[in-house]
């Protein structure tokens, strides 16, 4: 049975406190109630070290980053490589989220770069797929996935280095989330899709997110094919993550 995945993505938020705290507050509840799933916390590059020093010492828990370079070093102001986040502890990385095609006009083949980029450095993968309101109402969902992923993912990803997690844009930090009938039919197209291209695409970790929330988790994470959750705002406390950790148990 695929192990379910719940990966916190701290955004542009946490400082060292209350940040830290809140890392230790979720640690002691693993360590209490180990659960089924794997936690994955994304914070931001300054709370990257601190946090994963905390979570590599707690079987099933690890960090990772939110984006990187698709380069493995050079002159590149501001910038980290997927080296230097393993360095520092990582384990993941997320690539290729809406609001880094959006805000910093990242397409298909950049993502593919990065991603690669992380697979050489020995992280894993979260690769970002999702449509915008605009393509959802035009009917292009299932359009613009399949050309996410087609573009994104690299040939020769397979279960063990690569997870895909799909965000419809509109959903993200807005309170709104998708039918249940429309996450099950856009991860059973990914699922499809990914087992159509790869020889163990069956086994790769869907990840759906979106507004996931501790009310609505336990019924998205019931859809088939949704095997886990990439969490945005309610990661930030342990109190509000704990219970989407535990949805998927």
């Amino acid at each position: 049975m695929t192990r379910p995945l719940i990966a916190g993505n701290w955004k542009m938020n946490g400082l060292a406190e209350p940040g830290l705290a809140e890392v230790d507050r979720l640690v002691a509840l693993v360590r209490a109630a180990p659960p089924r799933a794997e936690i994955v916390l994304c914070p931001p590059a300054t709370l990257l070290a601190a946090v994963a020093a905390k979570l590599r010492l707690t079987s099933g828990m690890a960090a990772g980053g939110q984006d990187c370079h698709s380069k493995a070093s050079g002159a590149h102001t501001g910038d980290l490589s997927a080296a230097m986040l393993q360095d520092v502890g990582a384990a993941w990385c997320i690539v290729g989220h809406s609001e880094r095609r959006a805000e910093h006009g990242e397409d298909d083949a950049l993502v593919q770069t990065k991603a690669r980029a992380a697979l050489a450095a020995g992280l894993t993968a979260i690769i970002c797929v999702g449509e915008t309101l605009a393509e959802r109402d035009a009917g292009q969902t299932l359009d613009v996935v399949g050309r996410q992923l087609a573009g994104s993912v690299p040939d020769g990803a397979n279960a063990g280095t690569v997870v895909i997690a799909y965000e419809p844009v509109w959903a993200i930090g807005t309170g709104r989330t998708p039918t249940l009938a429309d996450v099950g039919a856009v991860h059973a197209f990914v699922r499809d899709k990914l087992a159509a291209r790869f020889k163990d695409g069956a086994g790769v970790r869907l990840l759906y997110g979106g507004s996931v929330k501790p009310d609505n988790a336990a019924q998205l994470m019931a859809v088939a094919n949704v095997d886990g959750a990439l969490v945005g705002g309610a990661s930030l406390k342990a109190a509000d993550f704990w219970p989407i950790v535990q949805a998927k148990g």
